[in-house]
């Protein structure tokens, strides 16, 4: 299966970048499925009901979220009526809508896809995200009642995304950090045939403070005062994240590939 993952959308600008680009991505690269973080489409903070379907139209497969889920109001009702939006797995249990589900890709294949939410540097706890994924992966095994599996892991401290690919390692296809809107370098298969990476970054711009406007982010960093909002930075984005072949007997990932696509980063892709 060929699967597509697209790091925290940022803004207009990364709204539009996903937009452009996606359709021709899901066609030159034989795309099975795509899943896109979407929690920072809207405004930077949140994802609108509106800006979900626009992401969905655009090719998106799935979308998931983080821990602004619900920053826009009309998420709380909008995901329990659009079941391709995932919130949180470890969310607050009688929050609206699920973390987890099993979709079909081409081919009349299944793939289970969930978000958590880590602990470490978080600004209010959640429960464990290692013990709602073990329960989940016990429930799905890769290659049994699902070809191929992806995790979200949206947080802050890359020991915490790293340590959730090394407990998934064997059990899950995919584990690919969110949050930070920074790509790293570390994309790898382990040794148990587990593709990770640490971050796959924002679609957004990057002549920016991780998506922001330069201007009150600096202001606030050099004299610890407010003076404005954080408002999304508009130039061309780079849509980043992680491309993946797995193998539908296994679940196993066979080949995995950074994506940097457009804006200002070197280009990257299969």
């Amino acid at each position: 299966m060929k699967i597509l993952f697209l790091g925290d959308v940022m803004g207009r600008a990364g709204r539009t970048a996903v937009a452009e680009r996606l359709p021709a991505l899901r066609r030159d690269w034989g795309l099975d499925f795509v899943v896109v973080n979407g929690e920072n489409a809207t405004s930077g903070m949140g994802l609108s009901g509106a800006h979900a379907k626009a992401l969905l139209e655009a090719g998106a497969d799935c979308i998931t979220l983080g821990d602004h889920a619900f920053d826009q109001r009309d998420m709380l009702q909008y995901i329990e009526q659009e079941k391709r939006v995932l919130r949180p797995l470890n969310f607050a249990k009688d929050a609206p809508g699920r973390g987890a589900a099993v979709f079909t890709a081409t081919g009349g294949r299944k793939i289970l896809v969930a978000q958590v939410l880590g602990q470490v540097f978080m600004k209010r706890p959640f429960a464990d995200p290692f013990s709602d994924i073990d329960a989940l992966l016990r429930a799905h095994p890769r290659g049994g009642m699902v070809a191929a599996s992806l995790i979200d892991m949206h947080c802050e401290a890359t020991s915490e995304k790293m340590g959730m690919g090394h407990f998934c390692d064997g059990r899950a296809s995919v584990v690919v950090g969110t949050h930070t809107h920074v790509p790293t370098a570390d994309a790898q298969i382990l040794p148990k045939g587990t593709a990770f990476l640490s971050d796959a970054g924002m679609c957004g711009d990057y002549n920016s403070v991780i998506g922001m406007e330069k201007a009150e982010p600096m202001r606030r960093f050099v004299t610890g005062m407010p003076k404005g909002r954080f408002t999304p930075a508009m130039e061309e984005a780079t849509v980043c994240g992680l491309y993946v072949e797995t193998d539908d007997r296994t679940g196993e990932t066979t080949r995995i590939e950074m994506v940097r696509q457009g804006g200002r980063l070197a280009q990257a892709g299969p």
